[in-house]
């Protein structure tokens, strides 16, 4: 499997068009501490990759985690807009990738077929819509491939408490879904700022089920280094990528993560968000 390694917003906000703050003062609630437009592609990379991931903002709203001591707030909201960027760069790579030497078992004849859905809360209830990113992410990611084809992109950021979830999917035709979870891994560490902390591996869920690849990152951003916790599957119409960090402890140690536990949160989310096409 492969070897590399996704983040949050407020709910209402109209982010990732934040206002610019004035300067002497932190950011106002919520906001970006700069405008960010729509999801630009960097230099180009192999294959046309960007080298860069894009940068979502927050919006503004209930909801949101609990804010650090002013000047701090505007950074760790553009830190945590950042990360969320790595799971684009990582589904963009994916789905622009060739394809690999992995067993083949998707096709167009393959198995059901599934969307990608974006539901108002995820884990049951326990992280809440805060931004729908499908149309930013749907800028990015091309709609044809070597691997994939005819595909579509979904998601959403999250938040619970002081956590926040990225949630981004693919829906369409998918050759070989090993070569897009690998590709959507080594993807998020593509940019120079990101590091594999914890290689992933395969888990499966405790409760049975389709496997999926699960590792942590570490990445560095704004000098704060910052520890994100990943799950990726695919199969022969979706992949699907689910990210997480915590404001409250940005740089948790990456082997402290339990990574089974959260194999178990990703596969609850991948049940919610993959439903049936037609």
């Amino acid at each position: 499997m492969p070897q590399a390694g996704p983040l949050g917003a407020a709910p209402g906000g109209p982010a990732p068009y934040g206002q610019q703050p004035q300067p002497g003062g932190p950011a106002p609630y919520g906001q970006p501490p700069h405008p960010v437009g729509p999801v630009p592609y960097a230099q180009p990379g192999p294959y046309g990759i960007p080298q860069q991931a894009p940068h979502f903002g927050y919006g503004g709203g209930p909801g949101m985690p609990p804010i650090p001591p002013k000047r701090k707030a505007a950074k760790v909201w553009g830190i945590i807009g950042a990360v969320a960027g790595m799971v684009v760069v990582g589904t963009v790579v994916s789905a622009m990738g060739i394809r690999g030497g992995g067993s083949s078992s998707g096709g167009s004849d393959a198995g059901p077929k599934y969307r990608i859905t974006v539901p108002q809360t995820l884990a049951g209830g326990e992280y809440k819509l805060a931004k729908d990113i499908s149309q930013q992410a749907g800028s990015a990611v091309p709609s044809d491939g070597d691997n994939e084809h005819n595909v579509k992109a979904a998601g959403g950021q999250y938040s619970s408490g002081t956590k926040s979830l990225v949630m981004l999917g693919l829906y369409g035709t998918i050759d070989d879904p090993e070569t897009t979870v690998d590709h959507t891994i080594r993807g998020m560490t593509r940019d120079g700022k990101t590091e594999v902390a914890v290689t992933d591996k395969e888990f499966t869920p405790s409760g049975g089920g389709d496997s999926l690849t699960c590792g942590v990152d570490e990445r560095t951003e704004m000098g704060q280094k910052v520890t994100l916790t990943f799950c990726v599957w695919a199969d022969s119409s979706t992949s699907g990528n689910v990210a997480e960090t915590d404001a409250s402890e940005l740089s948790k140690d990456p082997y402290s993560v339990d990574l089974q536990e959260f194999a178990d949160k990703a596969d609850k989310i991948r049940s919610e968000v993959r439903k049936p096409l037609g």
